[in-house]
């Protein structure tokens, strides 16, 4: 739970887009969020875009932007995917459970299905993305929607789960084959970890799933146990719970900061109070 100080109920939303090359063909997409949009990340080399987002209306005009704009059959990237608009999780940050967090999931999934033609994956409680990701059109069938991949807009999975935290290290060696090792060496129940090429470097790739028990200074020392490192990288935001069990002075070691928290932005975009 955030530290919202009894605000209104807030839920979140992070749509992962499969484009991150062309600023202003992300900028329009981002625009269509409108006052909801508290943050946004793209990645040339993984050809992604990543929108933190409030409310379930933002998703859905990003989602219609993406899906008019985009087209997977261009797309080129180091990133797992599978639809213009790939992943999109619904996060309790505020008042709400994870059950409105599911509720939520699930309206999304109905509307993109039947007012967009994409074929839609459920996750959280009841499957992983992973899963989803490894099992889609094989042994797994849409939840709703068409039951092949939409021409141009491929497919979406649509999930409900509690706050993460989205974070890479860049090996000071660029040797995919030692990112991939480390990467299968540190993944566990609470670090998902992929190592991948981002153009003259490598990188294990990670959600840190319990930032509450393995956050990224427990990250950075799992990673560095195996081979030095570069920098890390934050990719979207934080909950401040997070910032408040790191220790200050591993801040910029760890692309941390007290601007990029969850709170901080919400302060900011939405005039709640920011009381870090």
């Amino acid at each position: 739970m955030l530290r919202l100080f009894g605000v209104r109920p807030v839920l979140g939303c992070i749509v992962n887009i499969s484009e991150g090359r062309r600023r202003p063909v992300t900028d329009g997409i981002a625009r269509a969020a409108g006052h909801a949009l508290l943050d946004v990340h793209s990645d040339p080399h993984h050809n992604r875009t990543v929108l933190t987002l409030v409310g379930e209306r933002a998703p859905r005009d990003v989602a219609r932007a993406a899906v008019a704009g985009l087209d997977l059959r261009e797309h080129e990237g180091v990133h797992p995917r599978f639809g213009v608009v790939d992943v999109v999780p619904f996060v309790p940050w505020s008042g709400v459970t994870l059950a409105d967090a599911v509720a939520a999931r699930d309206r999304f999934v109905h509307w993109i299905a039947g007012e967009l033609g994409v074929p839609a994956f459920r996750y959280g409680p009841e499957r992983s993305l992973p899963e989803v990701r490894r099992e889609a059109f094989r042994g797994l069938a849409p939840d709703e929607g068409p039951p092949a991949p939409h021409p141009s807009a491929g497919a979406v999975a649509v999930g409900a789960r509690p706050p993460l935290v989205a974070w890479n290290v860049v090996l000071a060696q660029p040797d995919l084959a030692l990112a991939r090792q480390i990467a299968a060496a540190v993944r566990g129940e609470d670090l998902r970890a992929l190592g991948l090429p981002v153009g003259d470097e490598v990188q294990v790739s990670m959600n840190l799933t319990a930032p509450e028990r393995l956050g990224p200074a427990e990250a950075w020392d799992l990673v560095t146990a195996h081979a030095p490192a570069k920098r890390a990288e934050l990719v979207g935001l934080v909950p401040q719970a997070v910032l408040d069990r790191t220790p200050s002075a591993r801040w910029a070691q760890l692309d941390l900061a007290s601007d990029r928290t969850v709170e901080a932005r919400l302060a900011r975009r939405l005039g709640l109070p920011d009381r870090r």
